[in-house]
């Protein structure tokens, strides 16, 4: 099998006709075999690892790499190289300086602190969306609510003031931009990291109640590499939130008897969390890993010094665990054996509190606004296609 002629893959590969569906050549690949020979866009060749148990077996085993600095580590773009080997954050760092820094951030983000900050982010929910109402229809729901929300919250948990929201919520867009230039890539990168170390230098001097003034005090890290840390924190702990809120809020409001169903049954919520996370997974470019030694996976070697890619978006589909409907939405599957966010020891810091925020957000709108429905013709919808994070661009609404 290992001799098996490359699939060709202009990455990240064009959609098909329905937004919410993998774009169709990760399908021929998982309908290949669970592991297939791809291209990258550069004209190296990696692995392209699209089955639900293939991809867990990658994930979990050390022998493979998140450190983009690994031989044959596989990169998107010119940009994405740039971002993942200028001061990597601990996410583009192997055990043990990975689990480390890790261990650092890792209490403010347990379950027993995310249910504390409930009451705090239901707060914010209802203010957003009473702001949202006040200022008419239609109205955006990505930047009238859902990019306010997870923007306002990390800011609140970090310590960095929402008044500077507009520039890192740019510089964001910018660095999860899969058509950035290197430079352009780098430019935001410096700028973003720039911000965060002179904040970090302010909370050394004039500490508050918050993760970077707490990173600030230790005598261990420099204000660089609290830089890191709240970069990582502060771009991933925004963006992914709202690009899944727009993009689940999308889904719901396609199928107008189904979302009463869920408004009727709020406690049915959790569970439809779940599933739309699974059936919309938004990492669709895969998780990027480099071989350190030979590893048999899905029947293939991967040798040591070649990239794999590992597809979230089909493992979440597929059929060996979640049925001949996997292609389906089913807000009444259980669904918690998804991978939406990762997997192993890399798996997401920050998926309980994206859990919590996706929950209060669909019960506050469900409840608030159960006459919300699309403003434009599904066909009219722009997609976040070529960036890391898949979602909308914008989702305008009325009620």
């Amino acid at each position: 099998m290992t001799s098996a002629p490359p699939l060709p893959l202009a990455l990240p590969a064009p959609y098909g006709s329905c937004p919410f569906t993998p774009p169709p050549a990760y399908t021929e690949a998982a309908g290949r075999a669970p592991v297939t020979r791809s291209v990258l866009p550069d004209g190296s060749a990696c692995w392209l690892v699209t089955g639900y148990q293939e991809v867990r077996s990658v994930l979990s085993d050390a022998r493979f790499s998140a450190d983009a600095r690994t031989p044959g580590f596989p990169f998107l773009s010119p940009g994405q190289r740039e971002l993942a080997t200028a001061r990597p954050s601990f996410i583009r760092m192997d055990d043990p300086e990975h689990a480390r820094l890790r261990r650092m951030v890792t209490k403010d983000f347990l379950v027993r602190r995310v249910e504390e900050l409930r009451p705090g982010i239901q707060r914010i929910v209802d203010e957003q969306l009473d702001a949202m109402l006040a200022g008419g229809q239609p109205a955006d729901l990505v930047r009238d609510f859902a990019l306010p929300i997870p923007s306002l919250v990390i800011c609140l948990m970090l310590g960095v003031p929402y008044e500077d929201h507009d520039r890192f919520q740019s510089l964001s867009r910018t660095l999860l931009d899969n058509t950035a230039s290197h430079d352009e890539v780098s430019a935001a990168h410096v700028e973003l990291t720039t911000f965060l170390e002179r904040l970090a230098e302010l909370k050394s001097r004039a500490p508050g109640d918050d993760i970077l003034s707490r990173l600030a005090a230790r005598p261990d890290l420099t204000p660089q590499q609290v830089a890191s840390l709240g970069f990582l924190l502060l771009v991933t702990g925004h963006e992914s939130t709202a690009n899944m809120t727009a993009i689940s809020v999308c889904a719901l409001l396609r199928d107008p008897a189904r979302t009463a169903r869920l408004r009727a049954d709020p406690a049915r919520i959790p569970a439809a969390v779940e599933e739309l996370l699974r059936h919309l997974t938004i990492i669709h470019l895969g998780l990027a890993r480099a071989a350190k030694e030979d590893v048999e996976v899905g029947g293939v070697t991967v040798r040591a010094g070649e990239g794999v890619l590992c597809m979230l978006s089909t493992a979440n589909r597929d059929p060996a665990l979640f049925g001949d409907d996997a292609d389906t939405l089913d807000l009444e599957r259980d669904a918690r054996r998804h991978m939406a966010f990762g997997f192993g020891v890399h798996q997401c810091l920050g998926q309980t509190l994206a859990r919590v925020e996706l929950q209060l957000i669909l019960a506050t709108l469900l409840r608030r606004v159960p006459t919300l429905r699309p403003a434009v013709p599904e066909s009219e919808l722009s997609y976040t296609e070529r960036n890391i994070v898949y979602g909308l661009r914008e989702l305008p609404v009325a009620w």
